[in-house]
């Protein structure tokens, strides 16, 4: 059971996942959370080194869809001037949006990659639906109310891990 919390992978941050290394592991689509994954959870626009990222993604076919618990107009106003599709208000860790994502994208689990900063909802609902899981350090130091009830859950979870010899870094 506490193996559904342990991801795939771990990254610092989205940037040091290439199309390169997707492609050699079957890799064909990212489903990506959004809040603290790809942005701080209270910066509106995409960063300039963001959208490179995006647009590497893109000339090398790899799709992207953006899956978050958040509400429609946070996520909207995010990646509608990207043109990247997207799932609101996805009940995270449930598997159900990230099953909409991959018919959506015309993709199999196997070809997907689930990326996110959080074990309990990203990690955990990706493994759950079969998918690959990549863990990134969470972009800001600061979380909304549940975020902060569930980092404390994850120290836990890590702390497990990390004592078993499961993972090998630091948070």
């Amino acid at each position: 059971m506490l193996n559904l919390f342990l991801p795939t992978e771990h990254v610092k941050n989205v940037f040091e996942i290439t199309p390169e290394q997707l492609k050699k592991k079957g890799i064909k689509g990212i489903i990506t959370d959004l809040d603290n994954t790809l942005v701080e959870w209270d910066r509106p626009q995409a960063t300039p080194k963001l959208i490179e990222w995006f647009d590497e993604m893109r000339k090398n076919d790899i799709l992207v869809t953006i899956v978050s618990n958040n509400n429609e107009q946070r996520v909207r106003s995010f990646s509608d001037p990207l043109g990247i599709p997207f799932i609101f208000q996805a009940r995270k860790p449930m598997t159900r949006a990230f099953r909409k994502a991959v018919t959506r994208m015309g993709l199999k689990r196997e070809e997907t990659v689930v990326i996110g900063d959080q074990l309990l909802t990203d990690v955990f609902g990706g493994n759950r639906g079969g998918f690959q899981t990549i863990l990134v350090v969470p972009v800001a130091s600061t979380d909304g109310f549940f975020t902060r009830f569930n980092r404390k859950i994850e120290r836990r979870i890590l702390n497990f891990f990390r004592k078993k010899g499961m993972i090998d870094w630091e948070d």
